[in-house]
């Protein structure tokens, strides 16, 4: 749930195979994806942080690995701006706008997520240019 609504959210292959990967590795039926080391407890909200510092990236911030992900999909794709939005969770700010707008565009942002999965997997060399938004 965000903004009240239900945000359904497609995944790429990638992605459910490192979903199915970590049942197998879960010891507990916790119900998290990725655990904490404390017991039923979810990973700490700095967690992420963290492990950028520890590898030595504090060039790097959380936002802007979304931030990234909008460039992407405006610079490298043909996807209409909403379609990257709503695949933010990004809600529409005009209230007519929103009024008209009821779908989720989900078969779009499939797609749109499945390059982005395909994007991300492709070695920095094979990659045409390069997005730096993940810099402060």
């Amino acid at each position: 749930m965000k903004a009240a609504r239900e945000h359904r959210v497609p995944l790429s292959p990638r992605a459910i195979a490192i979903l199915e990967e970590m049942r197998r590795l879960r010891h507990a039926d916790d119900g998290f994806v990725f655990p904490s080391t404390k017991a039923v407890k979810p990973l700490s909200n700095m967690a992420f942080l963290m492990l950028m510092r520890r590898m030595g990236r504090d060039d790097l911030t959380a936002p802007g690995f979304r931030s990234t992900f909008r460039d992407w999909a405006a610079e490298r794709t043909n996807f209409p701006a909403e379609v990257a939005e709503m695949a933010l969770t990004h809600t529409v700010s005009d209230k007519t706008v929103a009024a008209y707008n009821r779908s989720d565009l989900f078969e779009r942002r499939r797609r749109l997520i499945q390059q982005w999965a395909v994007f991300c997997m492709t070695p920095p060399q094979e990659k045409r240019g390069s997005v730096t938004a993940l810099r402060r």
